[in-house]
């Protein structure tokens, strides 16, 4: 069995479990924050600000960015070190997990999902800087730092053009 250096499961788990709390916490709204069927119906989502293009190039490099980020815990891990820091795996699962979180609520046209991809926007951002700052020459962080980059600028798109 693989020594985990840096965060042990229990902690991976807990922090997975986390964020699916916090997913579902998205889910059930106070009135005053959740969209009428009105206002669901004119949203950009349904052909307002945005094309259907642009929400799935956002879709598909959210979905590539989790993909990469995940890879990339894998990758952190087998370095130890500050790579392997339990603030550094949070962040680096945190941007997984909210960018799959947010790929499915565009997907499911959900009219909050400006709201996650503005936070998918900021935890990509997050991530990108603090892999940045460790990264030193090590170009094995370098594909999942310019992922972070390409998601935070497409989930920012699409929040400030729900938004507008």
């Amino acid at each position: 069995m693989p020594i985990i250096t840096g965060i042990s499961r229990r902690a991976l788990l807990s922090t997975t479990a986390s964020l699916v709390a916090t997913g579902a916490s998205f889910m059930v709204l106070p009135n005053s924050d959740a969209m009428s069927s009105r206002e669901a119906e004119a949203s950009p989502v349904q052909g307002g600000h945005h094309t259907d293009d642009e929400m799935k190039k956002c879709i598909q490099l959210c979905r590539d960015c989790h993909a990469m980020c995940t890879e990339t815990i894998t990758y952190c891990l087998k370095l130890g070190g500050r790579h392997a820091t339990a603030a550094h795996m949070r962040l680096m699962t945190d941007c997984a997990q909210m960018c799959a979180t947010s790929a499915d609520y565009m997907i499911r046209e959900s009219p909050v999902h400006a709201r996650l991809c503005r936070l998918c926007a900021e935890l990509c951002t997050q991530c990108a800087n603090d892999c940045q700052e460790i990264s030193g020459d090590d170009q094995g962080l370098q594909a999942c730092i310019e992922m972070c980059r390409k998601c935070a600028s497409a989930c920012e798109r699409m929040a400030s053009h729900v938004a507008a």
